[in-house]
């Protein structure tokens, strides 16, 4: 923990609850896109939290932000289940053109 100065474990601007639940769902290996499905938001709007997390965390990448948030105890522990899991999710391997949306 002595890698994390005390500006990067306390942020100016603390993290937002969607920062941090688009880092628990990376946290776990969820892709944007995967992101962006369970949480009902375009892939680009994940990013766009993700990277505004990674500013608010001093660091330059998704798995940076990530390693930084849990060693700062922003993140539950990975074996926890992220917030707002829907009823059902379509993983990218599973995602097929259905007969209505040709």
């Amino acid at each position: 923990m002595d890698i994390l100065d005390k500006q990067t474990l306390n942020p100016t601007k603390p993290l937002t609850s969607r920062e941090l639940t688009c880092l628990s769902w990376a946290a776990i290996g969820k892709t944007s896109w995967e992101v962006g499905v369970i949480l009902n938001l375009t892939e680009r709007t994940v990013n766009f939290h993700i990277h505004n997390a990674c500013k608010k965390l001093q660091v330059h990448s998704r798995q940076a932000a990530i390693t930084t948030a849990l060693r700062a105890g922003l993140l539950p522990m990975v074996t926890d289940p992220p917030p707002s899991v829907p009823a059902k999710i379509h993983s990218p391997a599973t995602r097929e053109t259905h007969p209505h949306e040709l």
